[in-house]
Parts: C-alpha cells; sequence; structure tokens
C-alpha cells in the first residue's frame, strides 16, 4: 500500500479524493499497489464530511511521517505551497500538483531537488487540466524535435470570445454572463488579460526546449480589447478571434508569447469553442499532433493529478525524467517576428488612398453597419515594421495579428 496526503481540500484537492475513491479498484490495478489518503492538510475543518477524520491543520505531521511517500499539492499560489512543496522533495516525498503559478515560479528548482532526493514533481495537471500534454511531450515525444506549441489554454477567455462570435455580443456582456455562470471568476483579470495562458505557455515552451524561459519574459496581451466589430470583419473574411499562446523555434531563438489572433476555418484551433482547450503540437518527425478537451474543472483537473500519482507510485525510489534545466533562455522580441496584421480604421481621419501609399496595395473591408470605419489586412512583415508603418497612417482603431 503506498499512503499519501493532500495539501488543500479545495475544489481540484476534494476532486483527487473523490477520484481516488470512486476509480479505486482500476488505480489499484494499474498503479499495482493500493493507494490509500491519509492526511489532508487544510486550515479549516470539514464537520460531517467523511474526510475530517484525515484533516491536519500542521503541514510538519505530514512531512514527518514515514509512512508518506507522494503528496498532492493542490493549494494554489506561491507561498506556502513552494515551501510545503520544497520541504516535501528534500524529505524524499515525491510532489503531484496542479499549481501552474508554482511550477512556472520553481520548476526547475523543484525538479533538480526532486532528482537528487530520489522522488518526482510531476504537474501534469499545470497545463491544460485533464488534457494530457506534459507527459506526451516527456515521454511519447521524446525522439522528436519539438519546433512550435500553439494553444487554446485558458476556458474562460475561449468561452467568452466563442460567445461574442456566435452572438455578436460585446466584451463586458460576455463577461458577466461569464461571471453569473461561475466561468469566470469575480476578479477576472489573470484570465482576460492572459496571465494564465502566459504561465502556461513557459512550462510547455521550458519544456519544448528543455532551458527555462521565464514567464516574466513572455509577451502577453489579453482580449479586453476584442469588440464585436472585430469579429464582424473576422467572419467577412470566414475567420475567428481566439485567444493564443504559443511558442516557436526559429533556429536563431526561441519566440513565446500570448496574444489574440485571427485565424482562418482551415486552421486546427478554429473548431475549438466554449471553454474547451486544446494544444497544437508541430515536430519534425509525427508533424502535426493535438491535444484537446477540457482545461480546467474540479474532477479532469483532478484526474491529471491522480494520473501522476499514479505514475510515482510505479516509480517509488526512482526519478522519472523530466528535461528543463535551470539556465535561462533569451528569447526573440517580438518586433523581429513577422506575420500579417488585420487593421480597422477610422475613415474620418485617413483614407484607402493613404493605406495604399503606406501599406501596398491591399484589400479594403468594409462591414454593413459599421459607419466611417474601414479594415484592411497587410502584407507580411515584422512587427517593428508595422508598427512604423501604423504611426505614419494614423487614424487606427485596432489592429490584430493573424496566425497562418
Amino acid at each position: 500500500m503506498v499512503q499519501i496526503a493532500v495539501f488543500g481540500y479545495g475544489t481540484v484537492g476534494s476532486g483527487v479524493v473523490e477520484v481516488l475513491e470512486k476509480n479505486k479498484d482500476m488505480i489499484t490495478k494499474k498503479a499495482g499497489t493500493e493507494i490509500e489518503v491519509k492526511y489532508v492538510l487544510d486550515l479549516r475543518d470539514f464537520p460531517g464530511d467523511p474526510i475530517q477524520e484525515k484533516v491536519v491543520h500542521d503541514v510538519n505531521v505530514i512531512l514527518e511521517d514515514p509512512q508518506i511517500s507522494i503528496i498532492c499539492e493542490t493549494m494554489g499560489g506561491n507561498e506556502p505551497a513552494y515551501t510545503f512543496s520544497k520541504k516535501a522533495l528534500l524529505a524524499g516525498k515525491s510532489v503531484c500538483t496542479s499549481n501552474k503559478e508554482l511550477v512556472a515560479n520553481h520548476g526547475p528548482e523543484l525538479l533538480m531537488l526532486a532528482r537528487e532526493n530520489k522522488c518526482n514533481y510531476l504537474f501534469e495537471a499545470s497545463v491544460g487540466g485533464g488534457i494530457p500534454i506534459i507527459r506526451p511531450i516527456n515521454y511519447s515525444l521524446t525522439a522528436e524535435k519539438i519546433d512550435a506549441i500553439t494553444g487554446i489554454l485558458n476556458g474562460t477567455t475561449n468561452y467568452i470570445l466563442t460567445k461574442m462570435d456566435r452572438e455578436g455580443a460585446d466584451f463586458e456582456d460576455v463577461l458577466k454572463e461569464a461571471q453569473d455562470k461561475g466561468y469566470a471568476e469575480r476578479n477576472p483579470e489573470a484570465d482576460v488579460e492572459g496571465y494564465d495562458a502566459c504561465r502556461k505557455i513557459a512550462i510547455l515552451s521550458s519544456l519544448m526546449c528543455g532551458k527555462n524561459v521565464k514567464f516574466e519574459d513572455i509577451y502577453t496581451e489579453g482580449i479586453t480589447k476584442i469588440t464585436a466589430a472585430d469579429f464582424a470583419y473576422a467572419r467577412q473574411m470566414d475567420k475567428s478571434v481566439k485567444l493564443l499562446a504559443m511558442s516557436k523555434d526559429y533556429g536563431e531563438g526561441y519566440f513565446a508569447a500570448v496574444f489574440p489572433c485571427m485565424i482562418s476555418r482551415e486552421h486546427p484551433l478554429y473548431n475549438v469553442n466554449d471553454v474547451f482547450n486544446a494544444i497544437f503540437v508541430h515536430s519534425n518527425m509525427l508533424g502535426d499532433s493535438m491535444y484537446y478537451g477540457k482545461g480546467a474543472g474540479k474532477l479532469p483537473t483532478a484526474s491529471a493529478v491522480v494520473s501522476d500519482v499514479i505514475d510515482c507510485a510505479r516509480h517509488l525510489g526512482r526519478t522519472v525524467m523530466c528535461f528543463w534545466d535551470e539556465e535561462d533562455v533569451k528569447l526573440i522580441h517580438k518586433d523581429d517576428v513577422e506575420r500579417r496584421f488585420f487593421v480597422r480604421v477610422d475613415e474620418t481621419k485617413t483614407s484607402p488612398e493613404a493605406v495604399e501609399k503606406v501599406f501596398g496595395q491591399t484589400q479594403i473591408l468594409r462591414v454593413e453597419g459599421l459607419t466611417d470605419e474601414f479594415g484592411f489586412v497587410t502584407p507580411v512583415m515584422a512587427e517593428k515594421t508595422f508598427e512604423e508603418k501604423a504611426d505614419i497612417l494614423g487614424g487606427i482603431i485596432t489592429r490584430i495579428r493573424m496566425e497562418e
């Protein structure tokens, strides 16, 4: 029997206990041994819940118990999760986490501690919730050179953009509806400003290149400036707008970013809608592969944590290799990356003739009901070049990058 502890009995933590109970027989068979929750660490008590008899308030009770070999860290946030995880690994106890903030901040250090103490630090649930993506990169694609990862990594923003596309609604109205339905937090900043997706692509980028990609260095832009008018133009071009997190190997360096993009109907991520997430991977031998499913939620995320618990139970006393070194990667600046841009222009301040003079010949787009403005798509150019030309043109309402 393997005895484990759960740090934090919130949404994911309670889900971990539920998954272990509901799928007990199958988990025992796949792990090769029975897995039992001995402790749950939480500041609160849970009277009436069967788990109450296992609740402790002092982390040292768990850290000093030699029978505990695996810990599920589902507390969230950087502290005290970082301190508790570090102490657990130093004690030779494996840690399985859903905490993207902690993994993005301290992943290389915690992985090194796990190696030094012959245990594991696993984090399948930190990116994509229940979607398997960490294990495929670490195991299934080890013979591949991965050169690009593009994903829809946040269900809240994808739900909002899907509703805006389908209903022609504005951002603020859909955000309020998402909050009322529980899809968005009361303070939605981490989601709608792209910070959540940024931490996730930082983790995937680090695994892709085997070195450390700091989330602070990733250019991040959210969806708060996307409007119903932008979708009207997108529909006219048979496209949609998605918040994409991306990482690409350009040979001379890596580029990572999070921002809204217009994508065509042919793009693999076009039909990823509502609260679903997807990660699109390109590698040199396999080519394209995609991983799709529910990127959040109690049971999908808990299921991913338990899959890591099973992996740890199979490898007691041995470290599962994960290639993520502490050396920081210097990223290519967004100004040097080339792409096309969709642009909306205030016709009272500039003209189609001026657009042609500055950007060259391009198709002018107009949408019924949108007066005193027009749109156009630029040729492929570096972002720095676009910004310079945009300053010369003037009258720009908005621009959205295009992902081919």
